[in-house]
Formats: structure tokens, sequence, C-alpha cells
């Protein structure tokens, strides 16, 4: 399960045998959400934020910042997302501490 981002204790992550779309899991405590990324022509074309069977959404203002960072860091997760599952590459990491 490779972490990519947290952002305001929110962790986002892959499963390590994901499949498409493109998505990435968003957790803080018992709290889960998905984000879809829906690409058309080689850019995202829609974003998609989803409950996960068996959790709890993210609400209030966790989802209001996931939103926010969404928004902000899109083109990043697809690019982490190909780079793990498509070239099988190493991805870091990244926390960020300041609201966005």
């Amino acid at each position: 399960m490779p972490k990519i981002y947290e952002y305001l204790g929110i962790i986002l992550f892959f499963y390590s045998k994901e499949h498409e779309p493109i998505h990435v899991h968003a957790r803080k405590g018992e709290y889960e959400s998905k984000v879809e990324f829906l690409i058309e022509n080689g850019e995202i074309h829609k974003v998609i934020i989803t409950n996960v069977k068996g959790s709890m959404p993210l609400k209030g203002k966790d989802l209001k910042n996931l939103k926010i960072f969404i928004m902000n860091y899109s083109d990043s997760i697809v690019n982490k997302w190909v780079d793990y599952f498509i070239y099988n590459k190493g991805i870091e990491f990244e926390r960020i501490t300041k609201k966005i």
C-alpha cells in the first residue's frame, strides 16, 4: 500500500494491486473516500469522489480539504499512478503541512 501524500492528516495512497480507472484512496482515521480521475486525450476530463464499500466517507472539513488538495495535485497524483502501475517505478511520499 504505497502512500503518496499526507495533507492535513489525510493520507492519500494506492492499494498495491489497483485497477483502472486511475484513482487514489484518501483516509483519515476510520473515514475513507476514493478519488477517480477520468482521462480523455491524455488530459484529466473529470474527477469523481466516491464512497469506499465498508467505510464511512470523509466529510465536513476533511472532505473540503481533500477537494482543495485534489484540485491542486491531480496531475501529480495521476503521474504517480502511471509511474507506479505502468512503469513499475518507485514513488516518493510527500507530506504537505501547510494549508493550500
